[in-house]
């Protein structure tokens, strides 16, 4: 699903990840909300509205082959965003399993972005050790927001991902919201529209 200006006219892009059980219209309406001249807004659609289908915090291997089919579905879309906007000028977001989605896969394609926003999951697998992720974020803005009650993503795993992309170069900010339900709210809105002035300036965070 396409939105926004033609890629081969786009000054930036956006790809939207959605949750499970949701589809690309669904999170096209977070498009909807940061619509802004000059973007191409892209979101793929998983089979049967799930990108794996267990847990985000399962065995790795209990998400295969449905995980490593969704991750180079990913890098299907960025490959074709690629050949108009660079990487530097493209934000991946998700939500959900979704953000799970997108935080891993660019921690396994790590380069500089436009910006990483992960609302509402962390990186995928079940524990919150050391992640050795070759490469580097080259000082990406990536923004982590998540309520601190959410019953599908442990506030630990927000922190976990926070931690490793910093780690990999990403300038990061996460943010907590307390008593929030399993939804994205005004603010991380905010801060994604902070991210989106200057796609391709160096060092530009939410803040």
């Amino acid at each position: 699903m396409h939105l926004g200006a033609p890629l081969e006219e786009a000054q930036a892009a956006m790809v939207l990840l959605h949750g499970r059980g949701a589809s690309a219209g669904d999170i096209m309406g977070v498009a909807q909300e940061l619509m802004t001249p000059g973007w191409a807004y892209l979101a793929p659609d998983a089979a049967g509205s799930a990108w794996y289908p267990q847990p985000f915090t399962a065995p790795m291997e209990l998400n295969e082959p449905w995980l490593s089919s969704a991750l180079e579905f990913v890098s299907e879309v960025m490959a074709t965003v690629g050949r108009s906007v660079p990487a530097e000028r493209t934000m991946v977001l998700g939500f959900s399993q979704g953000a799970c989605l997108g935080l891993e896969w660019t921690a396994r394609n790590p380069r500089r972005y436009a910006g990483i926003v992960g609302l509402s999951g962390g990186l995928i697998g079940p524990d919150i050790g050391p992640r050795e992720y070759p490469g580097t974020l080259a000082g990406t803005p990536t923004f982590l927001g998540c309520s601190d009650v959410d019953p599908y993503i442990p506030k630990e795993r927000v922190v976990h991902a926070g931690e490793v992309l910093e780690a990999m170069g990403g300038e990061v900010v996460v943010r907590l919201y307390p008593g929030m339900p399993h939804t994205v709210s005004p603010e991380e809105l905010e801060l994604v529209r902070a991210m989106m002035t200057a796609p391709a300036a160096p060092g530009v965070s939410p803040s």
